[in-house]
Formats: C-alpha cells, sequence, structure tokens
C-alpha cells in the first residue's frame, strides 16, 4: 500500500529541533525523512510551511509571508508543500507572493495557525487567502487543538471556529489538521457536517516508538479520539499524517493502522489526500 504523508515538517525551528534530540529521536534532515519514508513505502510528505525570524520565536509576529520549508535550500521530488500564513505580514504584497507561488507545482496548498496567532477562521484578515484557495483549486489547512507552544492562546484553535468559513468557502476544501484534538468530537461534528472539511490524524503522540507504544495502548488516553471517529462516521474524510519529527514513522503508521477499519487503509493513506490536494496526483501516480 502506498502511503502520503499529508503533515510533516522540514524548517529551522527550534522546538522541532529540540524534540528530534530529545523526546522523538529521528534524524531530523533531509536524509533522515527521506529514509523512514523509503523503509515505510511513504511515496510523498506534504510539508507545513513554518519559519521564525529567530530562535524559539513562533508564533513569529515578523517572519514573512508566505513561510515555507527552510531545512533544505531544494526539496527533493518526494517532498510537496503549504505555504504557510503569518496574518501579521498578510499585506498586498504577500498576496501577490503567494499567488504567484501557488503556480509552483510543489506548493500544493496554504496554512494558517489558529491558535498560534490571535485570529479566528473567519477573520477577514484570511479572505484574500480563501480566494487565492479558490482560484488556484487548492486546500487551506488549519492547525486546531492544542498548540505546541504555551505561547498560544487556545480559543482561537478550537475546530468550531472551523463551521463558518467552511459554510461560507463551499467551493474550498479544507483539511483541520490534529482533527481539533483534545475537541475531536467537536471535530467531527464540523466534519460530519461539511461536505468540504476534511481531518488528518497528525500529531496526536509525541515521543519515539516506545512512548508512542505506551500511548497507544493505554485503555483511556485515544478513548476519546476513537469515539469522535466512529461519530463521524465516514472514515473517507480522514487523511493519514505524521507531524514529523514529533514521532517516528512506523510506530505513527501502525497506530494509524489500529484506529482506522482495515477497509478504508487505502482511502486514509492515500486516496484522500489526491482529493484534497489535486496537484500531487501527477506526482504519485
Amino acid at each position: 500500500m502506498k502511503i502520503i504523508d499529508a503533515h510533516m515538517h522540514l524548517s529551522q525551528i527550534e522546538e522541532f529541533k529540540r524534540t528530534a534530540a530529545e523526546k522523538s529521536f529521528v534524524d531530523y534532515s533531509v536524509t533522515g525523512i527521506l529514509q523512514e519514508y523509503a523503509e515505510n513505502g511513504v511515496v510523498l510528505g506534504i510539508g507545513m510551511g513554518l519559519t521564525e525570524t529567530q530562535p524559539d520565536g513562533f508564533p513569529d509576529a515578523k517572519t514573512v509571508t508566505p513561510m515555507g520549508l527552510d531545512l533544505t535550500e531544494e526539496l527533493p521530488p518526494q517532498l510537496v508543500y503549504c505555504l504557510g500564513i503569518n496574518p501579521f505580514t498578510l499585506d498586498q504584497a504577500a498576496v501577490a507572493r503567494l499567488d504567484e507561488d501557488l503556480k509552483k507545482p510543489n506548493a500544493v496548498g496554504l496554512k494558517i495557525y489558529l491558535g498560534y496567532y490571535p485570529f479566528y477562521a473567519y477573520d477577514s484578515v484570511y479572505d484574500p487567502v480563501y480566494a487565492l484557495a479558490a482560484k488556484h483549486q487548492v486546500p487551506v489547512v488549519f492547525h486546531t487543538g492544542d498548540t505546541y507552544s504555551e505561547r498560544g492562546l487556545l480559543k482561537y484553535s478550537h475546530p468550531l471556529t472551523l463551521d463558518e468559513v467552511a459554510v461560507k468557502h463551499r467551493e474550498v476544501n479544507f483539511m483541520m489538521a490534529h482533527f481539533g484534538d483534545p475537541w475531536v468530537l467537536d471535530g467531527a461534528e464540523v466534519v460530519y457536517k461539511n461536505r468540504n472539511m476534511f481531518a488528518d490524524l497528525s500529531g496526536l503522540m509525541v515521543g519515539d516508538a516506545a512512548n508512542c507504544q505506551r500511548l497507544k495502548d493505554s485503555p483511556l488516553f485515544f478513548s476519546h479520539l476513537r469515539h469522535a471517529i466512529t461519530y463521524c462516521d465516514d472514515y473517507e474524510k480522514f487523511l493519514f499524517g505524521t507531524d514529523w519529527p514529533l514521532a517516528p514513522i512506523k510506530p505513527y503508521i501502525q497506530f494509524v493502522q489500529e484506529l482506522i477499519p482495515a477497509e478504508y487503509h487505502e482511502d486514509v493513506f492515500y486516496k484522500t489526500a489526491l482529493k484534497v490536494f489535486p496537484k500531487i496526483r501527477p506526482l504519485v501516480e
């Protein structure tokens, strides 16, 4: 089975480097991710554009829009990316840069960091982003749920705030990163209700293989997640993602394989990504 990792990172973010060195013990480099992908049948990774102007600066009000993957100067063909949005620098020039960058074959979506930046998904500051998504037929990915920084503000990252955007912009597909965890039942309702809302299952565990195993096998740690996935009652609305380097690829694949019935594995691990990110189809087929 071919696998698409619909949510990973490859940026010069100090917290990612620290997590790789101290918690997940992955080789946080292009070589490292490509080796893990080759060993586990992952044919493509979709990176989330993210930059900071000073170490440990994210969420960074000064970083230029669009944000990209800056851990490497040139991306290999196995990696594509979503252009990251900093609402503080989303001026007319930034919109023009986004418009131009979306013409590139490996720029496959747009990423909004709810919770990290103090704006709701329905704030008018993001209207140009949704217009560009409609123009270029690419999805908008939202960070939702817990923030990987105590400087984040959780009220902005609650998944219910995405409902208004999904209703207003029916011509755009949206991906709710992390399924709104820990508010996954609310996230499930937004996904269930809106035909243009999908969710990835990334970033639900942090740590090495042993810690992933411990969390996966806990009788209670993911009970809320299993409840929400069942409530949504549509496995084809979910995408596999790892949030690498937060966890190694192999144990994360095993985790999602246990969450999703086997008859839907091809959808979650591959087919739904082709639907949500149409620009990747020529790269993997």
